[in-house]
């Protein structure tokens, strides 16, 4: 992010939390940390917290838990991918490939990763 994107976020987050510290020396500072983090994730983040949290935010709640968000969409997206091969066989009308449901049985169970 810039820092013009930062002192706008901060302005974003004083709104809803009055103690928070927007000031332009506290942009400049968190600019460090900040600077390679994606501005409309920030502001995601943000948003989720001002609904869901009173405790005035902090860099680790603008960062979020960027791992756990990627872990997500990386599980959404092989979910995806999942249902629409599950739709193509649907369309075959055929069954599963050879060693299909034995692979899922030990998927469930853990035996495999």
């Amino acid at each position: 992010m810039e820092v013009i994107e930062i002192a706008e976020l901060y302005k974003h987050i004083k709104k809803h939390f009055p103690f928070f510290d927007a000031s332009l020396a506290k942009v400049k500072e968190d600019h460090k940390y900040l600077k390679h983090f994606p501005a409309d994730a920030a502001r995601t983040n943000i948003d989720q917290h001002i609904l869901t949290e009173t405790v005035t935010p902090g860099i680790a709640h603008i960062r979020g838990r960027l791992g756990d968000q990627l872990d997500s969409q990386r599980s959404k997206r092989q979910a995806e991918e999942y249902d629409a091969q599950l739709n193509e066989w649907s369309e075959i009308d055929s069954p599963p490939p050879e060693g299909y449901w034995e692979r899922t049985r030990k998927l469930l169970r853990g035996d495999m990763t």
